[in-house]
């Protein structure tokens, strides 16, 4: 039977779900990826397109869940959802096609958002009526414990001589131990997930479309160093020997980034939080690039895990707090913002691998990324919300 629910064990429940489905199934495939290059002889045009793949895969499930198009129990969705998510990370290791890799994490990418959507409307609901929402940061921080967790395997399984099929098998693994903590921590009963109300405005509030830009500026910001700093760092001799702990470093960074970023948004404004997080972050992207220290390329890499998942939760409370305040339909702010993001998001990592491939390095594509960071930040403070 499922332990008793308070909204501690619900927010650990919420945790543990996005740990499996998006820190280790939706982002394995960066300390992963540097072995299948090697082993498989991959293309950075390549590489980038599985990861662009996994990402229309987000896309696409986030939209299906924000517009309501999906309907029924929230708890079923979200444990299919993490069994699917495991059981498509470890197939992985089944094929060397490219085709295949691209349905593979196409799937991968739709079953996390699924996690996304439909686990953090269970965990907000019950949150909110415990009078506990603080406790929300618990429950995005899943993703960075996933991320450290998944740092970890891949480090030990190379050392070990693991190559990068045992890796997807080891990580699908992992994933899937998930489902049963999820399944106890996770109340049933949560309700269903239903189309939104008719006695909301339909349409779109106007004040959205800056931040929605900017979203989408920020998702191809951050997306090209999240999905290729391995690779960089492998490729790059003075700085080869971090490999093994330059992601553990971004997992580690992002576990407290929303507790941080949410906390510097109540006292300084939403808007203000994404602009200074867009621009952390913009250093943080170059840094990886521009000094071949070590020092420098850890310190980005903490700059990119500190901000990226914050930005991603501010701009979501952003939105719906934009809706509520003018009676609009919350799902379908969500659903404006997730698409821009999601796009942006999928051009990344294919520009960048494509890039890389004809300029030779990823600094262009890299500088690219800072640059579109910077332009975020500026349009985040042109942003009006009901309380700036």
């Amino acid at each position: 039977m499922p332990m008793k629910t308070g909204p501690l064990t619900i927010a650990l429940g919420g945790m543990i779900a996005m740990a499996a489905a998006m820190g280790v199934g939706r982002f394995v495939y960066t300390p992963i990826l540097p072995f299948m290059t090697d082993a498989l002889s991959l293309t950075k045009g390549e590489a980038g397109l599985i990861a662009a793949a996994n990402f229309l895969g987000y896309l696409t499930g986030s939209l299906a869940g924000a517009t309501g198009i999906l309907t029924g129990d929230q708890r079923r969705w979200t444990l299919w959802a993490v069994a699917i998510s495991a059981l498509t990370t470890g197939a992985m290791a089944l094929t060397v096609s490219v085709p295949a890799f691209l349905v593979l994490r196409f799937i991968g990418g739709i079953t996390s958002a699924f996690v996304l959507v439909f686990g953090s409307a269970i965990v907000f609901d019950r949150l909110a009526a415990a009078g506990r929402s603080e406790l929300s940061h618990i429950h995005f921080a899943g993703v960075g414990v996933g991320m450290s967790v998944s740092a970890i395997l891949i480090t030990v399984l190379g050392a070990g001589g693991i190559g990068w099929t045992g890796q997807w098998i080891a990580s699908g693994a992992i994933a899937l131990t998930a489902l049963a903590a999820v399944a106890l921590t996770i109340p049933r009963g949560t309700g269903a997930f239903t189309p939104a109300a008719q006695t909301v405005q339909s349409g779109i509030d106007r004040r959205i479309i800056p931040l929605a830009v900017a979203y989408g500026l920020f998702g191809f910001g951050y997306v090209i160093t999240a999905t290729f700093i391995s690779v960089v760092v492998r490729q790059t001799p003075a700085i080869a020997a971090i490999e093994p702990v330059i992601w553990l470093i971004v997992g580690l960074a992002a576990i407290p980034s929303v507790a941080l970023w949410t906390w510097i948004g109540r006292r300084l404004g939403n808007p203000v939080s994404i602009a200074l997080a867009c621009l952390v972050e913009a250093a943080g992207v170059a840094a990886t690039i521009l000094f071949d220290s070590a020092a420098a390329v850890l310190i980005g890499g903490a700059l990119l895990g500190g901000t990226f998942m914050g930005i991603t939760a501010v701009g979501l409370i952003t939105a719906r707090e934009m809706a509520l305040t003018r009676g609009r339909d919350p799902r379908r702010m969500l659903a404006v913002l997730t698409a821009s993001f999601g796009v942006g998001q999928m051009i990344g990592p294919a520009f960048g691998g494509y890039a890389a491939g004809i300029t030779g390095s990823f600094t262009v594509p890299t500088l690219t990324a800072s640059a579109a960071l910077v332009i975020a930040a500026g349009l985040a403070m042109t942003v009006r919300t009901a309380k700036s």
